[in-house]
């Protein structure tokens, strides 16, 4: 039988441990503000994490350090495009880059301050995506903008400005083209709406979302020396976009070293994880996965970086 009386304690105080009461959460009033609600949060786990991006992200705005924002259609049909364009127009984002349903929603919203069809009512007959107007409208634009040698965001922002739509101010596209910001959507072929109707062009299509890979990958290359990339609601395109485009970035000769990426969802899934998380940050900076709803946690984040800056 072994002998116990081998065995070796040492005092709890002088052991180093994980959970402090110095780190608890602290009771809220109702005077608090969000800066004093953020301050008040345990300093554990995940809302340690929220707290560090909003400090990462007030830190790159001041030291003037690029913040990609890539995002999913989903985003914008919770109703956060005012804020994705309030944070453009005061300067806190650096570019944005959509999937097809992103910019399909985007227009949506700008023309008729609408979106999101009842697929399952739709698809029942045969209607769903087949309205005129989406199609119509942004395959014209796409036309226009390949001969142009536009990108596909920028092609469909224009258009949205040219039509003067009566609900552009919640454009994200519009935004981004009024503001310089270089705005970029990525197309899966087949994925999208517009795909289906007779006026698609695949080859204008193929020819400016590729455009729009480039100038995303021409982006990036202004991380080499910090930034900070983040991932909203994207699980399988732009995930996929962003780690061939640092491998390119990284293979011209750019170290893209100390990059802070973020990815918020509302379920932890296999490619933001790998291809936005961990993989780019292997050398250098550092990853975070923030779950939970988009209409609660990004109106959480940029209330605090808003009362961090005094915006």
């Amino acid at each position: 039988m072994f002998d116990r009386e081998k065995l070796k304690t040492y005092s709890i105080k002088l052991r180093s441990n994980k959970v402090k009461v110095a780190n608890f959460v602290k009771i809220p009033n109702g005077n608090d503000t969000i800066y004093d609600f953020l301050d008040k949060l345990p300093k554990f786990l995940a809302s340690q994490d929220l707290l560090e991006v909003i400090n990462h992200l007030v830190e790159a705005y001041k030291s003037g350090k690029p913040v990609i924002l890539a995002m999913g259609a989903h985003v914008i049909k919770c109703g956060l495009s005012p804020l994705i364009i309030d944070m453009i127009k005061k300067g806190l984002i650096s570019g944005i880059a959509l999937n097809g349903a992103g910019a399909i929603h985007d227009f949506e919203i700008s023309y008729i301050g609408e979106t999101s069809e009842d697929v399952a009512i739709e698809i029942r007959e045969g209607r769903f995506g087949m309205v005129e107007e989406t199609g119509v409208y942004m395959n014209e634009a796409i036309v226009a903008g390949e001969a142009k040698g536009w990108g596909l965001g920028e092609s469909i922002g224009f258009k949205i400005i040219e039509m003067n739509n009566p609900y552009q101010q919640y454009s994200i596209l519009a935004t981004c083209v009024e503001n310089k910001i270089p705005v970029t959507v990525h197309v899966a072929l087949g994925n999208d709406i517009i795909h289906m109707h007779p006026s698609c062009d695949g080859a204008a299509i193929g020819k400016t979302s590729y455009q729009d890979f480039l100038n995303f990958v021409e982006n990036l290359t202004r991380m080499e020396f910090g930034g900070i990339y983040l991932n909203i609601g994207s699980a399988v395109i732009l995930p996929e976009v962003f780690l061939k485009a640092v491998s390119m970035v990284r293979n011209a000769g750019y170290a893209f070293d100390n990059v802070i990426t973020v990815n918020m969802d509302m379920l932890k899934q296999y490619r933001p994880l790998e291809n936005v998380v961990k993989r780019p940050t292997n050398k250098g900076g550092k990853g975070y996965m923030i779950i939970g709803h988009h209409e609660i946690n990004l109106p959480l984040l940029v209330s605090g970086i808003y009362s961090r800056l005094g915006l």
